[in-house]
């Protein structure tokens, strides 16, 4: 059973907010992709999505998910993460003034029982004050409309609501009036349909929370988890409610100036311990996204150990940070710019990375949230 604390918990563990050393410029991790590269909809079956190997001797391997299994080894530990995406993307319209408005909103961060942190479309028709009246036509929420006050309001389109709702009943209502938050590459390009609802959750999704999935987990099926346990190879959950701001290109020039937004995390007592055992006998740690991986790295002791942790982290991975607890990622392939790519750079290294990305272009790859999938191998020529 697993042991993480409830997510408004007061006992947990401070913030973390962990950087490499020294800054880097952004146009280091900058690359040619092309959109055709971009996926507009999942490998199906899950598992047939192509995987490129990167290997620790930078040797590049073309294969599918389902090989999984062949590169890992009988103790091995693959880390998911359980969250599950909400139906974030809530659409509505300014009310109590002359002009109503339309007003789409994407909730980013939960803040408590009835305040979320979204990001709102057009900001500039919302002040603080102000009521939007979400629900549209053919889609009405059993307990009629959702109301949300405009409490405050960031600099970059980000606003705090505050709804009429509070608890499981605004839970319920975001479900029925909400649609899945696809990332602005693919819903650009097409609507998000019924389709979207199961495609964007992974065979892990228990605990709500994320306004964006955990995509390395959406290439995992039974057959392969159950290939994987035949090898030998462990399989444990954490929690990460991934937020919006995890995939957005960085923007500032350098590095240092780039803010990370806190997410929330659990890695339970039982999954450390585990992780512990298994590591003491030899075993290696695989995370299955970055998502996993930060939080295993935000909840590790400088030995390594992994620690129990409940709380947020704003862990931001560049070149030059020293990984704690993971040995191997496996992961979907990243946008130009952002912290993601700066991630696997510091995890394979920057220039082992570009090749990689080269090949994966040259070779037509499937890009990002229902994409391909890469494994990485821990570089340790500077450990």
């Amino acid at each position: 059973m697993r042991n993480c604390a409830s997510e408004f918990d007061a006992s947990h563990r401070p913030g973390m907010t962990i950087t490499s050393q020294g800054a880097m410029r952004t146009d280091l991790f900058d690359f040619e992709l092309p959109a055709a590269n971009i996926a507009l909809r999942p490998a199906s079956p899950r598992d047939s999505a192509r995987m490129l190997v990167v290997q620790p001797d930078g040797v590049l391997r073309d294969r599918t998910v389902a090989e999984l299994p062949q590169w890992l080894q009988p103790g091995d530990q693959l880390v998911v993460n359980d969250t599950k995406v909400i139906s974030a993307q809530l659409k509505g319209r300014r009310i109590g003034r002359d002009t109503e408005p339309k007003i789409e909103a994407t909730l980013i961060k939960r803040l408590d029982g009835s305040r979320w942190q979204a990001l709102v479309k057009p900001a500039r028709k919302l002040t603080p004050g102000d009521v939007v009246r979400f629900g549209n036509e053919g889609k009405v929420c059993l307990l009629g409309h959702l109301d949300a006050e405009v409490e405050a309001k960031g600099e970059e389109g980000e606003v705090t609501l505050s709804f009429s709702f509070h608890g499981p009943a605004l839970d319920q209502a975001i479900a029925d009036l909400g649609s899945t938050p696809l990332p602005p590459y693919i819903a650009s390009k097409r609507t998000p349909d019924e389709q979207d609802a199961a495609d964007y959750q992974t065979m892990f999704a228990t605990n709500e929370g994320a306004v964006a999935a955990p995509t390395a987990g959406l290439h995992f099926t039974p057959a392969l988890e159950a290939v994987l346990r035949y090898h030998g190879v462990g399989l444990h959950r954490l929690t990460l409610h991934v937020g919006a701001g995890t995939f957005l290109p960085v923007k500032v020039a350098d590095t240092a100036e780039h803010r990370m937004h806190a997410e929330w995390g659990c890695v339970s007592a039982e999954v450390a311990a585990a992780l512990n055992a298994a590591r003491d006998n030899g075993g290696r740690i695989v995370a299955v996204g970055t998502t996993s991986l930060r939080l295993l790295e935000s909840a590790a002791a400088e030995d390594g150990t992994v620690q129990p942790f409940t709380g947020e982290t704003s862990i931001f991975i560049t070149p030059g940070y020293r990984f704690r607890a993971v040995d191997i990622l496996l992961t979907n392939f990243h946008l130009p710019r952002s912290t993601l790519f700066m991630l696997v750079s510091a995890f394979s290294g920057l220039e082992t990375m570009k090749r990689a990305y080269a090949h994966a272009v040259k070779s037509g790859y499937r890009f990002y949230s229902y994409g391909d999938a890469c494994l990485l191998f821990r570089d340790k020529s500077g450990a």
